[in-house]
């Protein structure tokens, strides 16, 4: 679903009695002269440089109901919130800790009262929401995991039964500071795959450390991850661009499904899928991408005598080898455009 101009939403600003960066009244057990910054404690020897807190891992599963055909999505949240004030650490005053608990709670009623069409839009509710309601938050974080279930297919598409089916772990971190707007950061993981034929990688560097030999012909594999960011939420799709991310993936690996496509190294692969998002998905600034080699080694059987290796010549037989791998990564963004 687009992100409509209701859900871009900037949180109000602080009203509390101190104001942004003003000093805090004093609480329950705390002295009104106790310093409460870690860098007025220290004599201005330190500074809390960065600190936060939330509740991790909070599991959920939606199901929309419509008549008989129902629809599930199950997730996996988790929140953090950045207060204005250092008070619960430097001198224990809690008056102010929205707690995990409390944070956990709101996760499901949020999911209820607002059900979830996205993560993306879902994680932007819980952000909005821990912004509008404690004047003390000064930057919330919700991170979202979506757990890959589709519809089972049995003849038809079944309507309220469902298989896990595993090819990628969607997910996205959406944050929010006071007086900004929100920002979203999608992924994807874990997107295992191989092919058999139509890779190489020859004419890399050969020196007195080199003992790897070209390879003309080789088994690909590598497990994708990739993130991105959008600078226009307002007309995202994020269902349809997740969906694009995986697709170009797969297309840039795999090509057609009776040729297949060329890959010459991970790093052109890789490079061609990025180059696909971005000019199909107009609201990706940037997306970034990491392949390790999930390398299969040929079985050298030339050792042993003819007799006893010989067999159907189409059999061919590899080790995996899961580790050391070779990474590769590489970050594709659009250039600004010229003012002239």
């Amino acid at each position: 679903m687009p992100w409509t101009s209701t859900n871009r939403i900037y949180a109000k600003p602080s009203n509390s009695s101190a104001g942004e960066g003003g000093p805090l009244v004093a609480s329950r057990g705390v002295s009104a002269t106790a310093a409460t910054t870690a860098a007025a404690d220290s004599g201005g020897r330190f500074e809390l440089s960065d600190h936060g807190y939330g509740k991790s891992s909070v599991k959920l599963l939606h199901v929309h109901r419509d008549g008989e055909r129902h629809a599930i999505r199950e997730f996996e949240v988790s929140t953090e919130l950045k207060l204005a004030s250092e008070s619960a650490y430097i001198v224990g005053d809690n008056k102010e800790v929205v707690a995990t608990d409390s944070q956990k709670n709101t996760v499901y009623v949020l999911a209820k009262k607002h059900g979830i069409k996205t993560p993306e839009e879902f994680g932007a509710v819980v952000v909005n929401h821990f912004l509008y309601t404690y004047k003390q938050v000064a930057e919330a974080k919700c991170h979202v995991i979506e757990y890959p279930w589709e519809r089972l297919q049995a003849g038809a598409p079944h309507n309220h039964a469902f298989v896990f089916s595993p090819a990628a772990t969607r997910w996205c971190e959406v944050s929010q500071a006071r007086h900004e707007a929100v920002v979203v950061k999608a992924g994807l993981s874990g997107l295992r795959v191989l092919k058999t034929t139509q890779s190489a990688f020859v004419d890399f560097v050969q020196d007195e450390y080199t003992t790897l030999s070209d390879a003309a012909e080789r088994i690909f594999s590598t497990v994708v991850e990739a993130e991105w960011t959008y600078d226009n939420m307002r007309k995202a799709d994020f269902d349809n661009a997740w969906l694009t991310v995986k697709d170009a993936i797969l297309d840039k690996f795999a090509g057609p499904p009776d040729t297949g496509v060329y890959s010459p190294s991970v790093q052109h692969t890789l490079y061609q899928a990025e180059k696909t998002v971005l000019e199909k998905v107009s609201e990706i600034s940037w997306i970034r991408m990491t392949m390790p080699n999930k390398h299969y080694l040929n079985i050298d059987v030339s050792k042993f005598p003819a007799n006893v290796t010989k067999g159907d010549p189409r059999h061919y037989i590899y080790q995996p080898i899961d580790k050391p791998a070779g990474l590769i990564y590489a970050q594709l963004r659009r250039r600004p455009k010229s003012r002239l």
